[in-house]
């Protein structure tokens, strides 16, 4: 089903965005305004970075891994018994090349705010190859911001909430600056970095993969990861305590994304990108590789050639909706990946970009205002409920009544040394609870920086 929006000015209450359609705003509305209240919302922790952060200060931990390290997850995690099952010795072979060193600093008033940063040392010399932080800067109008630093690929920066989040709330922080790759004046080529990265080196994704360890491969020879950048601009997770961790763990452990993938890789040659101006939609290799991706992630099918790690997606768009697993566009000429808008870098920082998630008794909201390509100022917003046409959002329960065990199933992971059954992965009894993050998850993909400005917290009046 394809629809199409012709004026800025108006509010699009098409069938295929539900109950919270998307809604475009004046094409010469002012950026967002990070003062305001919520119509419906009540404001209860805020941070605004006026005060300097600490976090660079830290010292840095060596992650023990195992069950008992503070940044275990699961199955999935670094050294998780997916990984070691798939693909045998070889994967602990190449996880003993390289230690993790991390910090966990609360900040914030009342430390309601905490940052996780993660590097790679590969040499083991008792230090971390890179100096990845989160620091606080001024803008050229001396306003403050938070700094997000990341000069390698093989480190994370994350900011998260200290304790989970309440049943109903929302959340949103304000963009100021991005560089985490993506096209500049029409070309992936800027600053001497090629789409965000410096070019010293091999840049690979050693040693983690969907399917473990690959058989005989040396670091440089795994997967180049510098057609590869993005960003989390607003990601719910299910569980308490996220941190940077190799790339294919956090794809079994996201509930609602709002994130960049700057990919110029053959398999986005078939994605799209929506015009929310027009409806229409476009290839991704005519944009400019600096969209957004509004995602609901379904609980109930897997992505195959992610080796049922992750999820399938589902888009909301103003251009209508789809399964990641369906083809979409005039003629079905896309599949995979459908791009919700562009962002303009060029204009930050005296623009800003919006991003909030909500969560309300029947679902989650995505919500995204800014300067958007084609369509100028304008706010974004979709609606998914917790189950609709049959359709769950993953792990959505954050207590086990809300969840009655309906989509649980078994999945299989596949690698070259045997395979992994993850028995239930959504059994009666469970429960979820939402973290947000900003930031980069990845301890193998992506690298830049990015700056951040508001970050709120509200709940129902």
């Amino acid at each position: 089903m394809r629809r199409r929006w012709r004026a800025a000015t108006a509010v699009c209450t098409a069938a295929t965005v539900a109950a919270a359609p998307a809604v475009l705003a004046p094409a010469g509305a002012a950026g967002p305004d990070r003062g305001a209240a919520r119509d419906g919302w009540r404001l209860i922790a805020h941070e605004g970075f006026h005060r300097p952060l600490t976090v660079d200060r830290a010292r840095w931990q060596r992650d023990p891994h195992g069950p008992d390290s503070p940044w275990h997850v699961g199955p999935f995690d670094d050294d998780g018994e997916v990984w070691k099952t798939i693909s045998g010795p070889e994967f602990t072979e190449r996880l003993q090349t390289l230690d993790v060193y991390r910090k966990r600093v609360p900040f914030g008033r009342g430390g309601w705010l905490t940052a996780e940063i993660a590097a790679v040392d590969k040499d083991k010399d008792g230090r971390p190859d890179s100096q990845p932080g989160l620091s606080t800067t001024r803008l050229p109008d001396g306003a403050k911001v938070a700094r997000i630093s990341e000069p390698s690929w093989d480190a994370g920066v994350l900011i998260r909430p200290t304790r989970p989040l309440p049943p109903q709330y929302r959340v949103e922080m304000t963009l100021r600056g991005i560089d985490f790759g993506g096209k500049r004046d029409g070309s992936f080529e800027y600053d001497g970095k090629y789409n965000g990265y410096t070019e010293d080196g091999c840049k690979t994704g050693f040693p983690w993969t969907f399917k473990g360890a690959l058989p005989g491969k040396t670091r440089c020879e795994y997967g180049d990861v510098k057609r590869e950048n993005g960003f989390y601009y607003m990601t719910i997770l299910d569980h308490a305590t996220p941190a940077p961790h190799g790339n294919p763990g956090i794809h079994y452990r996201r509930k609602v994304i709002m994130d960049g993938y700057n990919s110029n890789q053959t398999w986005s040659e078939g994605n799209g990108i929506c015009n929310p101006e027009t409806g229409e939609i476009y290839s991704t290799m005519d944009g400019t590789f600096n969209g957004v991706n509004a995602i609901f992630v379904r609980g109930d099918k897997f992505r195959p050639q992610n080796n049922n790690v992750s999820n399938e997606y589902y888009f909301k768009t103003a251009c209508g909706n789809w399964s990641g697993d369906e083809p979409f566009g005039e003629d079905g000429a896309y599949s995979d990946l459908l791009t919700g808008a562009e962002l303009r870098p060029e204009l930050l920082p005296e623009a800003s970009y919006r991003f909030a998630v909500e969560r309300d008794a029947t679902g989650y909201t995505i919500e995204m205002s800014g300067p958007f390509r084609h369509i100028g100022q304008a706010t974004l917003r979709f609606h998914h409920g917790f189950v609709e046409d049959g359709r769950p959002i993953w792990h959505y329960n954050q207590t086990p009544g809300e969840y009655d065990g309906r989509f649980d199933q078994s999945l299989t992971h596949t690698g070259p040394s045997g395979t992994y059954t993850t028995e239930h992965t959504w059994p009666a009894g469970s429960a979820y609870p939402d973290s947000f993050i900003i930031g980069d998850p990845h301890l193998n993909y992506y690298e830049g920086s990015a700056l951040i400005d508001d970050i709120r917290l509200y709940v129902p009046r």
